[in-house]
């Protein structure tokens, strides 16, 4: 692959993602939050240039790099920014509490995908989506298993309007369902996708809500790397696997970067840089698998990747107060 087979591509990759910051700023500045983060603009503004312009050949290898090449070294750099330090500030009942819900949460999910007639790895994306991360957790298990770019348009795009519909609604659940605070900043940080989502759905609660639904939400993003690494194994015929391609290298850098920050081997200079760049990198990506949509193939699993997200929202979040109630959490 030449520079001037991929340069083409990577730079339209590039100039859509910079569109989709723009937009994220704009938001910023007229209503003092981004009620669409860029990442899902990039995939937006991506599939509306494949969409409603001509988009020619030699555009396609760059677009191909960037939608594999660039997603993977975003998800290395990922890796720096989980650290497992979070665990020491949480009980180990609630800890394998939290694990449990993510694994429980996975397999429902998946299962309600599956019977609404989702494909396999539309029906994963969504349910890792759902039960980590949100588009974190879509974007990272994607080139693992080997999702296309219309799985992943299509899942992050309902998820992340999903996931703006739980922060406006979920404070309202307070006093419909009686939780204190700190029950409230449980159930936040199980159910809501990111960790921005978290603090502006826990903060109209209170300091509390804030701090624990944080810690719950980051214990919970920790789960990314041992379901990434299970998708890994699982998801291919390991008999006839060398064992160094068992595991795709982005994965092993990432699991790697992970241990380096949890034995604060990185300066915190150089973490904040390598989030940022794996941010920036995400973006671009996420352009490129929107330039690979025609938008006008989503329209037929729209409902049934809705559907999917929504039901799986529902049963985390019954799954939740299960946890809540069951260790007595007050």
């Amino acid at each position: 692959m030449t520079s001037n087979t991929v340069l083409p591509g990577l730079g339209l990759s590039i100039a859509v993602a910079g569109v989709a910051a723009g937009l994220e700023q704009a938001q910023l500045w007229l209503f003092g939050r981004a009620w669409l983060e860029a990442l899902v603009l990039a995939i937006l503004v991506g599939m509306a240039v494949r969409t409603f312009l001509r988009l020619g050949p030699r555009h396609d290898r760059g677009v191909e790099f960037a939608a594999k090449t660039v997603l993977e070294w975003a998800v290395v750099l990922l890796g720096v920014s989980v650290s497992a330090g979070a665990l020491s500030a949480a009980g180990p009942l609630l800890i394998a509490g939290i694990a449990t819900v993510v694994v429980v949460a996975i397999l429902a999910s998946y299962g309600i995908g599956r019977a609404l007639g989702l494909p396999h790895r539309l029906a994963v994306l969504v349910a890792c989506g759902n039960s980590i991360c949100g588009n974190s957790a879509i974007a990272a298990a994607a080139p693992v298993i080997g999702a296309d770019g219309e799985d992943v348009a299509a899942s992050i795009a309902f998820t992340a309007a999903l996931g703006v519909v739980v922060v406006l609604c979920l404070p309202l659940l307070v006093p419909l369902l009686g939780l204190s605070p700190l029950q409230y900043g449980v159930f936040a940080g199980l159910t809501v996708y990111a960790v921005p989502q978290v603090l502006a759905a826990t903060a109209p609660v209170g300091l509390v809500s804030v701090q624990v639904g944080t810690l719950v939400k980051l214990i919970r993003v920790l789960m990314l790397g041992p379901v990434i690494l299970a998708l890994a194994l699982g998801g291919r015929d390991n008999r006839h696997q060398a064992p160094r391609r068992l595991v795709p290298w982005f994965i092993v850098g990432f699991l790697v970067l992970m241990a380096l920050r949890s034995l604060d081997l990185v300066p915190a200079m150089v973490v904040s840089s390598l989030t940022e760049l794996s941010t920036v990198l995400t973006i671009v990506a996420m352009a490129a698998l929107g330039l690979g949509v025609d938008g006008r193939m989503l329209g037929a699993a729209g409902g049934r990747v809705t559907a999917a997200a929504v039901l799986s929202l529902v049963v985390l979040g019954g799954i939740s107060l299960l946890l809540i109630r069951s260790l007595g959490i007050a």
